[in-house]
């Protein structure tokens, strides 16, 4: 007999709350469970764990629930490298670290400690399994709420076994299911920042919470390398930012690279974000198990989360890279951040790190 006992992933917010209602109603017998991942020194949780309205939810709902901490984890694999990936002038994407190797890894293994056959949570994504016989996410029905991007690292032991009721739904509806269902947070408002950056910005977080001295001043410098001015740390700053910046030059002027070594920022004009070529590190593959040496793929291709997929194909570029290589010039390219690949049926074929 099929397992129909799943774990949900309850972050106190609408669309984890709708997704355990939904699974309920369809016959699972659900069980919630909510990771404590921070505690800011004035105790305010991370927003994706405020547990007091899981609660509320679960009590609502009628189902079981659990609170597992994973604090010294999520410091670890989260709160570290975010911080490491600043100070080094890249500009990380903490969401999609956390799915891969927090969230997904201990919310399987509370699954097997209740007997459960999979987890689920409240993305806006569809689990597909191919011909091939891989498993990949495909873009929600609705590309305004799609969260994709943030799952492309997702392995397949971990896409398997996982449940996304809410891929075929838009927002609205989502919330319509919480208020006909009479769950308390159908008007709770989305959380769009750092999840752990409870007070502040994320560049005050980086300078409390770094176990090493943060970047100091420097100089912001031309392409040619003349010095135009001071800035006030490369932390403060990403490739593309236009305001901010803390100087007036007379024109618009862009963060164009950030030169962590010599401490430098270069600024040039919007024309000089622009570019076809983008390399790829730490690449997960969803769709196919790899490329072939010499081997071209077309797709489509996004460079950040509100980035509309262009058409690209990606190669092989030695040392485990990708290249990634548009139609047409895209803007700002960010060091840190994801490249990820779609087909011609909005599936994720795979994705990596921008270098």
């Amino acid at each position: 007999m099929q397992n129909t006992r799943v774990v949900v992933g309850m972050s106190g917010g609408v669309d984890s709350a709708v997704a355990a209602y939904l699974l309920k109603m369809s016959g699972y017998d659900v069980i919630g469970v909510t990771l404590r991942t921070w505690t800011a020194g004035d105790e305010k949780e991370s927003r994706c764990c405020e547990i007091d309205d899981a609660l509320q939810i679960a009590g609502k709902l009628d189902i079981p629930y659990h609170v597992v901490s994973c604090v010294p984890e999520f410091r670890e694999r989260v709160v570290e490298p975010f911080i490491q990936e600043y100070i080094h002038g890249r500009t990380p994407n903490p969401c999609i670290e956390c799915n891969r190797y927090l969230k997904w890894d201990r919310m399987l293994h509370f699954a097997s400690t209740v007997n459960a056959g999979y987890v689920a949570t409240g993305h806006y994504a569809n689990i597909v399994r191919l011909e091939n016989g891989r498993y990949t996410v495909r873009q929600a029905a609705h590309a305004q709420k799609d969260q994709t991007y943030m799952l492309y690292k997702l392995s397949q032991e971990q896409l398997a076994l996982t449940l996304m009721p809410l891929g075929n739904l838009t927002k609205d509806e989502v919330r319509n299911i919480a208020k006909a269902a009479a769950l308390p947070v159908a008007d709770k408002p989305d959380s769009q920042e750092i999840c752990f950056v409870t007070d502040g910005s994320y560049a005050d977080f980086i300078a409390e919470h770094s176990q090493e001295p943060v970047p100091k001043a420097g100089y912001f410098v031309n392409e040619e390398g003349e010095i135009l001015g001071k800035h006030r740390g490369i932390i403060h700053y990403t490739v593309g930012q236009r305001k901010g910046l803390g100087i007036a030059f007379g024109y618009p002027a862009f963060v164009k690279e950030i030169r962590a070594e010599e401490n430098e920022i270069v600024i040039g004009d919007e024309q000089s974000l622009f570019k076809n070529t983008v390399l790829c590190r730490d690449v997960n593959f969803m769709s196919i198990p790899g490329l072939e040496p010499g081997q071209e793929l077309r797709c489509r291709a996004r460079i950040r989360y509100h980035h509309k997929a262009q058409p690209a194909y990606i190669e092989t570029a030695g040392d485990g890279c990708i290249r990634l290589v548009f139609d047409e010039p895209v803007r700002a390219a960010t060091p840190g951040q994801s490249a990820v690949f779609y087909d011609e049926d909005d599936c994720v074929i795979g994705g990596g790190i921008i270098l």
